[in-house]
């Protein structure tokens, strides 16, 4: 069997940064087993699979060792791809997914995801996080991630977590946060227990972080940078129960897979 693939670049203005995402439209579903293969093989942070749904798609991810329920930077190429090469004329894709649809919209050179929401709330301090992270936060919340809210972006940049401590947490993944100096807020995204130790851009993440430093600073709109080595900018919106992230995409490379 003869796959075409395609890996993307998203929340990038250019190749080599961002966070690259492989991307395989399908007619049908493959086996479940094989798409994990497949994931696993191209050993990204994340491997989308899509199959048209009418005028829809229907859209999965899969990190090298799991599918999950919602990634936002692998939804975002795949909007990249069928707006680019598959329906050049069209302006808003919509894909159902396990979190619902999800629409992305072309704003000139930008693409907007809109995302649902999850807002944290504090919590305590799990056991091992101190530990983990090396330092301890202003404060700790908490929604499908652990929430670590820092005094700087400094104070980010100099993080050496310990990914084998993290991976035991209890949550999903860990975000560290803190206000940025030329943007809203930085973050950065770690979620070893998933397969995925520091993710470049995730833009599931700013579902929970959107909605904390919109009511932290008091507006809706916020501009925001991701301090993985990579690195991206993402620009946010607060829309109650969804968000929005925007960025740009560009392709990097097309091939088939032989299976």
């Amino acid at each position: 069997m003869r796959l075409p693939i395609y890996q993307i670049d998203a929340f990038a203005p250019r190749v080599f940064g961002g966070n690259p995402a492989a991307i395989v439209p399908l007619d049908s579903w493959l086996p479940d087993s094989v798409m994990q293969s497949i994931a696993a093989e191209n050993n990204l942070a994340e491997t989308a699979f899509f199959v048209p749904e009418g005028e829809d798609y229907a859209l999965r991810w899969f990190t090298p060792a799991v599918e999950v329920d919602l990634c936002g930077h692998a939804t975002l190429a795949s909007a990249h791809l069928i707006f680019s090469r598959m329906t050049p004329g069209r302006g808003q894709v919509r894909f159902t997914t396990r979190s619902g649809p999800l629409t992305v919209t072309r704003q000139g050179e930008m693409l907007a995801l809109e995302l649902p929401a999850r807002p944290p709330e504090p919590c305590s301090s799990p056991p091992g996080l101190e530990a983990a992270f090396g330092r301890a936060p202003k404060e700790v919340m908490a929604a499908r991630d652990y929430l670590l809210v820092y005094e700087s972006e400094a104070d980010i940049r100099a993080l050496n977590p310990d990914m084998a401590r993290i991976a035991t947490l209890d949550r999903f993944a860990a975000i560290v946060t803190a206000p940025g100096t030329d943007c809203d807020f930085v973050s950065r995204f770690f979620a070893p227990g998933q397969g995925v130790p520091e993710d470049p851009v995730t833009g599931s993440a700013h579902c929970t972080l959107i909605p904390y430093w919109s009511k932290r600073l008091g507006k809706s709109r916020l501009s925001a940078r991701q301090l993985s080595a990579r690195g991206g900018e993402l620009m946010c919106e607060d829309r109650g129960a969804r968000v929005v992230v925007a960025g740009r995409a560009v392709l990097y490379l097309e091939g088939s897979i032989f299976i």
